[in-house]
């Protein structure tokens, strides 16, 4: 496995210069940038990966389609592009047009002694029809892929399931936007 080395962030989100390899950024806390795509089908379902059993945080657990860290010289929508590539095999080819940026807030947690993620996060939303079959899950990353409905998934993070990767202001976004988008709460 390649070595990730990060852009390291001050606290207000600019660059500092410095680069340093994904496990030292995460055991000492400093600010960096990730994406996180949310993919929703024209059933309103929204896909979700299942993390990989060997993941240093949260293993196993069920978590947003897609996600991860901005590599060191990346863009957001270049790191989107190519998670989306990596954890599931998804070509976006128009990166512009079909992804949606939606939100850009930070976040700090603790999901182990020795890891700290200090992040600043780029929210996107791809709107696709995806047969599972298709889909090219990278075993480093993701056991499975699964849909569930815009109100099974409500339902889940409500009564804080605890095989969900807690990430409430994502999920509160994801939530607003999709209520919008169909004119109201879809209970379906």
């Amino acid at each position: 496995m390649t070595k990730e080395y990060f852009d390291v962030l001050y606290e207000q989100g600019n660059k500092t210069g410095k680069t340093k390899l994904r496990e030292e950024v995460h055991r000492d806390g400093d600010w960096h940038r990730a994406v996180n795509i949310f993919i929703v089908n024209s059933k309103n379902e929204i896909l979700l990966q299942r993390r990989s059993p060997d993941k240093d945080s949260y293993p196993g657990m069920l978590d947003i389609s897609c996600g991860g860290h901005l590599s060191a010289g990346d863009d957001i929508w270049m790191a989107a592009v190519r998670e989306l590539e990596e954890e599931l095999g998804l070509q976006v080819s128009t990166p512009l047009t079909e992804l949606q940026h939606v939100d850009s807030f930070r976040s700090s947690t603790r999901s182990a002694p020795d890891f700290i993620n200090n992040s600043f996060n780029e929210m996107f939303m791809l709107y696709r029809d995806i047969d599972l079959q298709d889909l090219r899950l990278q075993a480093e990353e993701v056991s499975e892929a699964i849909f569930v409905s815009l109100a099974d998934f409500r339902d889940m993070v409500n009564r804080d399931c605890p095989d969900l990767v807690p990430h409430p202001r994502m999920y509160q976004k994801l939530f607003s936007i999709l209520d919008n988008k169909n004119g109201g709460t879809d209970r379906n």
